[in-house]
């Protein structure tokens, strides 16, 4: 029996399912298909007949050609492309040309000569076309620091120009009329995914585009005031979007990088985040708000503002095109640990809610928060610069961790009541100490001493579960000398 090849399935799907297509559609004329970045997002949106139609070659030649591989193909019918005296714009083309307005304003030309000489040619661009543009620049040689540089004039040759721009109604007239060719077709499905999923309540899209939408009409708030210590008093709440920032950095950029190796766009967006952040910080503790001061905030404001178009028009489009359902729920999860941005409190995301565990390979131990094996975890817990003791909730010694220790714990100790190990008179604090811990009348018990010379701390906290059950009480000792040395010069 043959192999089922479905042709209404994306290249992506295809390739994932028959990795020797790969080599087929190289020898077809399918070149980008070896590149990662391309295969992984603009893969995900375009079937093999929509490519063939955008490069111009023949379906009969395809369908021969897989056929002759063994492959029984069904689905989606494939069309034979005309033969034309003049065929469409490749996605290579397209690219290299793009690349080269890119270069044109990297060499000081002027923005608006360019921007009309792209309008001419272009009626829209795609976000992952900007982004190949961009990455292919550095892959030629072209600094990471030019490109940041160039970043908001990248941004501003695009604006308005973009697929997802245009499909989600922020532009319209006949200057902005559709493309429909197979390019116009993945940008919709990327902005389209996008709107989709931001429609679904809590999902991080959402959650990043409510806190987007609170940052634009703060910008818009400032923008449109002209006393300067009114702006000045915006600061602190305009720099809540660092924590903004900080989900992207945590959250989004690696992920790409790492699982699916869109790494320039990140890079630069990564550390303009970084700088608007920066400068803000700055500008907020100057006490004077001088002619420079106003020209320094004018500018990170303006900034900020191009960050909200680069996000929602080229970053989370690109995410959502890539990133699984899995992997937005973790994203969910994670982004419990953040602190509300502007006001924006995140709904629930019901179906993100139930609590997942990670895989763990045969032999390791599995937790919330990864995985180890016994060996990994045996030396962390050792590697630690503390004697760390953890006593259940029957009072029973059950660890020690490994190592010279000021208090002594010695290993016979284990399974045996805590109370045990202390001198009669000591016994009643030590009880008490736990009665409290227990109960929830104290949650931890800090005490000083110095011993054998040295400054310790002796911190006896109350470990409970998820429900806020009480399962034991953990002692953790520290040599406090490098703290007492630090302050002391």
């Amino acid at each position: 029996m043959g192999k089922k090849l479905d042709l209404s399935r994306s290249v992506y799907d295809l390739t994932k399912q028959y990795p020797e297509l790969i080599d087929i559609m190289v020898g077809l004329g399918f070149s980008d298909i070896t590149k990662k970045f391309l295969l992984n997002s603009v893969g995900k949106l375009v079937t093999i007949s929509k490519g063939a139609a955008m490069r111009g070659i023949d379906m009969t030649t395809i369908v021969t050609t897989l056929m002759a591989h063994g492959f029984e193909l069904e689905g989606e019918a494939p069309q034979s492309a005309s033969p034309v005296s003049a065929p469409e714009e490749t996605h290579a083309d397209r690219t290299n040309r793009l690349k080269s307005y890119l270069k044109r304003l990297g060499e000081g030309e002027d923005l608006e000569q360019v921007r009309k000489e792209f309008a001419e040619n272009f009626s829209q661009v795609e976000a992952s076309e900007i982004m190949q543009a961009e990455q292919e620049l550095m892959a030629e040689g072209v600094p990471l620091e030019e490109v940041q540089r160039l970043c908001d004039v990248h941004s501003a040759l695009f604006h308005g120009a973009t697929g997802e721009e245009q499909t989600s109604g922020s532009h319209s007239g006949a200057g902005h009329a559709h493309n429909h060719d197979a390019i116009h077709a993945m940008a919709e499905a990327n902005s389209g995914r996008a709107a989709d999923l931001s429609r679904i309540d809590g999902h991080p899209i959402q959650t990043l585009m409510r806190e987007n939408a609170a940052m634009e009409a703060l910008l818009n708030e400032a923008f449109g005031l002209e006393d300067r210590e009114q702006v000045a008093a915006l600061l602190p709440r305009l720099r809540e979007i660092a924590i903004h920032y900080a989900k992207k950095g945590d959250l989004l950029y690696p992920h790409l990088k790492v699982k699916y190796d869109i790494s320039g766009p990140s890079q630069v967006m990564w550390t303009i985040d970084d700088e608007i952040r920066n400068e803000m910080g700055i500008l907020a503790r100057k006490s004077v708000h001088d002619e420079l001061w106003w020209g320094r905030l004018q500018a990170v404001l303006t900034r900020a503002k191009e960050m909200i178009y680069k996000e929602n028009n080229i970053l989370l489009p690109i995410c959502a095109a890539n990133f699984t359902q899995a992997e937005w729920q973790h994203i969910y999860r994670d982004g419990k640990d953040y602190a509300v941005c502007l006001g924006v409190e995140p709904l629930v995301w019901a179906e993100a809610e139930r609590n997942e565990t990670p895989n763990g390979r045969e032999g390791e131990i599995v937790m919330p928060g990864g995985h180890l094996t016994l060996a990994q975890l045996t030396a962390m817990l050792n590697t630690i610069p503390l004697e760390i003791t953890f006593v259940d909730a029957d009072n029973i010694n059950r660890y020690f961790n490994e190592g010279p220790k000021v208090l002594k714990r010695p290993s016979m100790a284990i399974d045996r009541e805590v109370f045990s190990c202390h001198p009669p008179k000591i016994e009643p604090m030590v009880r008490s100490i736990i009665d409290d811990l227990r109960s929830g009348k104290r949650d931890q018990v800090q005490m000083w001493m110095e011993k054998l010379g040295r400054t310790m701390l002796v911190n006896y906290m109350a470990v409970r579960d998820k429900a806020g059950n009480y399962v034991g009480t953990v002692e953790v000792v520290q040599d406090m000398e490098f703290a007492k040395q630090h302050f002391l010069r």
